[in-house]
């Protein structure tokens, strides 16, 4: 898949299977997931959601893609609003990677972490252990906020080290040139850069919109 003038172009027909984190928290993996999971035609997948329960990121997914997407139940839900390992401690669980299975299906599939890389499941993993268990590639969404440059590159740095491919990295609004510029010249020339508008309200309706300048292929 590459990004040409905003519009989106599928290089391959091969089932698709893509994990998607965050610099940090709150940068907009869920909306992200929705128009990937809407582009690519997957199933979804939340492996751990932590607090929202009532208003989760996989019911999100199924507001904002419709009624026909597979959602995979969650291995966790927990109450607590905070970071995994909290949550988890707060109810007398503890998370270990090897709970987690990559759901069957024969169609693509999107893979929504929690917060971003080094976002602790336990006292000894983190959620860059749950990416190498799964054996996904990765998707890194950036949002532009004082200091992302810092954890992009930091991020982009973590995943080289352990050898985790960065199939794309999403600019997720607008960013200052000089911003986007220290990003782009970071990554090696196997990622690929996805750029999304910024959302005024996040709708079905507004990621069909989103769509309609993604789809063209070039």
């Amino acid at each position: 898949m590459d990004i040409k003038k905003g519009k989106l172009e599928i290089q391959d027909s091969l089932q698709k299977k893509l994990f998607i984190t965050g610099i940090g928290t709150e940068v907009g993996k869920t909306v992200c997931s929705a128009i990937l999971t809407k582009y690519f035609k997957a199933d979804y997948w939340k492996p751990i959601q932590s607090g929202d329960l009532d208003f989760s990121d996989s019911m999100k997914i199924k507001e904002w893609v419709g009624g026909h997407v597979v959602i995979h139940p969650e291995i966790y839900r927990l109450q607590l609003a905070a970071s995994p390992h909290q949550s988890a401690a707060e109810e007398g669980v503890l998370i270990n990677s090897n709970d987690f299975k990559i759901p069957e299906t024969q169609n693509n599939l999107i893979v929504e972490g929690a917060g971003g890389l080094m976002v602790p499941i336990s006292d000894e993993e983190f959620i860059i252990d749950l990416i190498e268990k799964l054996n996904l590639p990765v998707a890194l969404v950036v949002r532009n906020y004082l200091g992302c440059i810092n954890h992009t590159l930091l991020s982009l740095m973590l995943l080289e080290q352990k050898n985790i491919k960065i199939e794309y990295l999403i600019l997720n609004g607008s960013f200052p040139s000089d911003s986007e510029r220290i990003i782009c010249n970071y990554i090696e020339g196997n990622t690929k850069i996805v750029r999304i508008a910024d959302f005024e309200i996040i709708t079905k309706e507004s990621i069909e919109n989103t769509l309609k300048q993604l789809e063209k292929i070039e």
